[in-house]
């Protein structure tokens, strides 16, 4: 029997048969080895294919520590905005932003994919809602202005994450 590797038949790696006709497998066998040539195909992917692993990440407004920093920002920007004397603490917000940044690019979001998130006008609007339904549970109403300047300086007095993005002036 001449069995060069060039001249073996598929199946004839996976046993020790002597056989020369076509070695089949089993159910149990097929139903075994299609997970894991699966899972190996898979992790193969994910480490030689650029950018494979990207598909894995959520969204970044479904990563809790991405989305509840920058809430806290955009809620303390409104609350800047919106009050004379509340002030914001610039530094510390600049800080917070570039950690959020380097927090981001850590797990694995790119440049391109963090400025996408935080300038798309869809997420703005997200927010904005959000903002506006989080202050309203929190007594903040539109048609009374001085609510949210109370809100603004209760966050400060309790050195919340709100409200150490802020001062009085």
């Amino acid at each position: 029997m001449n069995r060069s590797f060039s001249a073996a038949k598929p199946g004839l790696l996976l046993n020790n048969a002597e056989e020369s006709g076509p070695v089949s497998l089993s159910k149990m066998e097929r139903a075994i080895m299609y997970p894991v040539k699966s899972l190996i195909v898979a992790v193969i992917l994910a480490i030689t294919v650029p950018g494979a692993h990207a598909l894995a990440k959520p969204a970044l407004r479904d990563v809790p520590e991405i989305e509840n920093a920058l809430f806290a920002v955009a809620i303390a920007d409104a609350i800047r905005d919106r009050c004379d004397d509340i002030g914001a603490r610039m530094i510390r917000a600049m800080g917070l932003l570039r950690n959020i940044k380097s927090r981001a690019n850590a797990l694995g979001y790119s440049d391109a994919e963090i400025r996408a998130y935080v300038e798309s006008d869809t997420e703005k609007a997200r927010m904005r809602t959000k903002g506006w339904k989080y202050l309203a549970q929190n007594g903040v109403s539109k048609s009374k202005p001085n609510s949210i300047c109370a809100f603004g300086r209760a966050e400060i007095a309790k050195n919340s994450a709100i409200g150490a993005l802020l001062r009085t002036k």
